[in-house]
């Protein structure tokens, strides 16, 4: 009887949802269980990191890697889990964009713990401790790993063969991209594993579009009852859909909530946000610079907003803090 090919999971700088949409599987991660052996999956397992880098470089097949990679420590993990792995699969928006932790770009070390460590409202350090890389406690060093000013996108550390979007990513594309790594079945190295095509052509809203789609008004989604059955960004509400990748099932429309672009952008489109700005700006009707501003103006945190998943992915990768200084 052949041996089953090893798989292995890993978690850097994310929520934990990656590691739930594995659970999520219900009972078909008793198929996996039955198809793989899984041997290196922190959250679930007892296995050390001595016991990976025993293991022959490309012994294992495939290792799924969630969140972006923030600190050194991850770095180190994941170069690691590259030499003993086949295939690296970008599991997530974190992985595979930078997801949310790619927001820290707008900032740095040194402003992200000025305000973690000592201005926020809840904050009592009257010693101004902060974390430290190295210490000297009685006579031994203790360390920490590295906090980077950059937040990184899984590619921009090491290769990576495909690419699992979504915060998280859905238990059918999960399956799908099992199935097609043990039926030896994959696309071309690179691809996104998910159908190449903009979330509105999957949208059961497009038909309510317009043919002549105006925005006059930017409303957020408290601010309005959405119609269920109407186009959002019809009713003056941002929508992430045009720029966005499908494959998700719709999850926030069908809880009636805006796309806010998860799934991350198209093979045809480089920049995410920018994509979604000339969308936004086709769209709005008047020619009147004092009423564009005013429109602009009611969008709150536009760079937030745009790239909300996708910052250290795209061309501004991160806030030059330099020139702010």
């Amino acid at each position: 009887m052949s041996e089953k090919p090893k798989v292995a999971f890993y978690w850097c700088s994310s929520c934990g949802g990656c590691e739930e949409s594995i659970i999520d599987l219900a009972e078909d991660i008793l198929k996996v269980v039955e198809a793989v052996d899984i041997v290196f999956w922190p959250v679930a397992i007892d296995i050390k990191k001595k016991d990976v880098e025993a293991m022959p470089d490309g012994s294992i097949a495939v290792t799924f890697i969630n969140g972006a990679i923030r600190m050194s420590e991850q770095a180190e993990m994941v170069k690691m889990l590259r030499r003993k792995s086949g295939l690296i699969v970008a599991h997530g928006s974190c992985s595979h964009l930078g997801g949310i932790p790619g927001l820290g770009n707008f900032w740095n070390k040194e402003t992200i713990f000025n305000r973690s460590y000592h201005t926020t409202p809840s904050t009592e350090n009257p010693d101004g401790t902060v974390p430290l890389e190295s210490v000297i406690v009685e006579g031994e060093e203790m360390t920490l790993p590295a906090f980077w000013d950059t937040v990184k996108t899984l590619d921009q550390v090491i290769d990576v063969d495909y690419y699992l979007p979504g915060c998280a990513p859905p238990r059918d594309l999960i399956l799908n991209a099992l199935g097609a790594i043990l039926e030896g079945k994959l696309p071309p190295k690179g691809s996104v594993l998910s159908p190449n095509k903009s979330l509105c052509d999957d949208c059961d809203r497009n038909e309510s579009k317009p043919e002549k789609l105006e925005m006059l008004e930017i409303k957020r989604p408290w601010e309005i009852l959405a119609d269920p059955e109407i186009c959002f960004l019809a009713q003056g509400i941002i929508c992430m859909g045009p720029a966005t990748r499908t494959g998700c099932g719709e999850r926030c429309i069908i809880a009636n909530m805006p796309c806010r672009g998860c799934f991350g952008p198209t093979d045809q489109v480089y920049d995410q946000g920018a994509k979604f700005l000339a969308a936004l700006g086709s769209i709005i009707e008047t020619n009147d610079e004092k009423e564009i501003e005013k429109i602009v103006d009611t969008i709150v945190d536009p760079a937030g907003t745009f790239y909300r998943f996708s910052l250290p992915s795209s061309i501004l990768r991160r806030r030059r803090m330099e020139a702010i200084k």
